[in-house]
């Protein structure tokens, strides 16, 4: 058994696991992370980050990566047979406007993305165990207890303070809970997505093939790569991965011809579900990403929930375990974050029906998408006590807007960081002593107004007050430093 006790132990190396890694890095949280994979995913399956993930990879110091890698999305382009119907915006391009720096989606493959995450988690002095699979755990009072397995048959046994699964929608860990998924098929109708390198088609559109003999056939080219993703719908039979049936496939159901196929990168076949996990907690182990909540692909929400709830969940692991904030905060991860699977769950079914059931292609996205708007306002961490206020005023539990203050400085180069932010807008700031707490005074703060304005690590508004005696209790339940005001 290894002898130290480390903090957290996070089963996968996917999205969520390496965002939740890299968060827990930069705040001197212990943590190990276990790939059953001898390698990163190798598929694109996840390709657009919203507007909302590329803030939080802003935070976490890889967004100038991330966009460099990728590229707009292109129009859509549909297709019968050679003959060319018609063409439109998928997203339709959102004009800049205040307080968002990112206002549009970036395609990027999944890979790519994590390829990303991981050189970052490297250079915060994280690693990732590959080869290395969960064979079994137990938990008591003071930590989990895991049994993991190597690929070549060596095992050891560690001891975590917290276990957190991100081992996607087969969680064993999930299972090995007994908690289960509540949900329903979305579609019956199987199908394939796939990333192939394909010769003689533009790649300046997202090629579409609705009345496809056998079903819809998609190929969108993968910004920054020399490759499509291919997906398919199955009117009958079942996809068939191989090489030799994806080039029949797409020789019968475009005017490509079977040979314009050179190469099969990857593929995958799946059934679009909407399912959520009953709970994300159970003692010491917590599920996150896929592990907790599955859905159709429709609408590009999968790896942004994901990715939102290892940053929803990291800095309350470290304030905890760093921190001495009580264990309760921990509660309010499944609190805040379920209602948002399940609000995405819902529009992924509703996006996949418009497009999949009876539409001609991928219907149109728009703000909806972007997860700007995604909020706590009923959480326990999120506490208002103005009152009177205008309707444009930010309330406590919404998204901190990027905005501009002093001049040309932005209030997310204020953010950026592990800490939390106390601004203090036209009235002084108490003194405090946290060195875990940014503290600011502005003499103004467009949609501010006056008052003392608690910001959570993970940029959204948690306490907005007038008075500074209300900074006390708040603070020892973010903090966990209790202190006079």
């Amino acid at each position: 058994m290894d002898h130290a006790l480390i903090d957290v132990l996070v089963v996968g190396a996917g999205g969520t696991g390496l965002t939740l890694a890299c968060d827990l890095a930069r705040r001197g949280v212990s943590a190990l992370v276990v790939e059953q994979q001898d390698a990163l995913f190798p598929g694109s399956r996840g390709k657009g980050l919203q507007p909302r993930t590329q803030e939080v990879f802003d935070d976490l110091g890889v967004i100038a990566a991330v966009r460099a890698a990728g590229g707009p999305y292109p129009k859509m382009l549909a297709w019968q047979g050679e003959k060319r119907v018609r063409e439109w915006e998928l997203i339709e391009p959102a004009p800049a406007e205040p307080g968002v720096p990112y206002p549009n989606p970036v395609m990027i493959p999944q890979w790519r993305t994590q390829q990303i995450l991981h050189a970052r988690l490297l250079e915060l002095g994280g690693s990732v165990a590959f080869g290395t699979r969960l064979a079994g755990f137990t938990q008591d009072a003071d930590a989990v207890t895991a049994e993991l397995a190597a690929a070549d048959g060596a095992t050891r046994t560690v001891r975590a303070r917290y276990l957190v699964a991100a081992d996607g929608g087969r969680s064993t860990v999930r299972r090995a809970l007994g908690i289960a998924m509540e949900g329903e098929t979305v579609d019956p109708r199987p199908s394939l997505v796939a990333d192939v390198r394909i010769e003689g088609l533009g790649r300046d559109n997202w090629h579409s093939w609705p009345e496809a003999p056998g079903g819809l056939l998609l190929l969108c080219p993968l910004a920054g790569t020399e490759t499509f993703q291919l997906f398919a719908q199955y009117e009958t039979g079942e996809p068939d991965t191989s090489f030799d049936a994806i080039r029949e496939l797409v020789g019968e159901r475009t005017a490509l011809g079977a040979e314009a196929v050179r190469e099969v990168l990857w593929a995958s076949d799946f059934r679009p579900r909407a399912a959520l996990a009953e709970r994300y907690r159970e003692g010491r182990v917590f599920l996150a990403g896929d592990a907790a909540h599955v859905h159709s692909p429709a609408g590009g929400q999968g790896l942004n929930t994901s990715v939102q709830d290892a940053y929803n969940l990291g800095w309350k692991l470290g304030r905890v375990l760093r921190h001495g904030a009580p264990d309760a905060l921990l509660d309010s991860y499944q609190d805040e974050r379920r209602p948002v699977a399940a609000g995405v769950l819902g529009l992924s079914t509703k996006l996949h029906q418009g497009t999949f059931v009876g539409g001609s292609g991928p219907v149109q996205r728009g703000k909806q998408t972007s997860q700007l708007g995604v909020g706590y306002p009923d959480s326990t961490l999120s506490v208002e006590r103005r009152t009177d206020l205008p309707a444009e005023a930010l309330r406590a539990g919404q998204r901190v807007p990027d905005l501009g203050y002093a001049g040309s400085a932005r209030l997310f180069d204020l953010l950026r960081g592990p800490h939390a932010t106390l601004l203090a807008v036209g009235i002084p700031a108490p003194e405090l002593d946290d060195p875990e707490l940014l503290v600011r005074e502005l003499d103004e703060l467009a949609g501010f107004g006056p008052g003392l304005f608690l910001i959570r690590p993970d940029g959204y508004l948690g306490l907005a007050t007038r008075d500074a005696a209300d900074l006390a209790s708040y603070l020892g339940l973010v903090t966990g430093v209790r202190q006079r005001v």
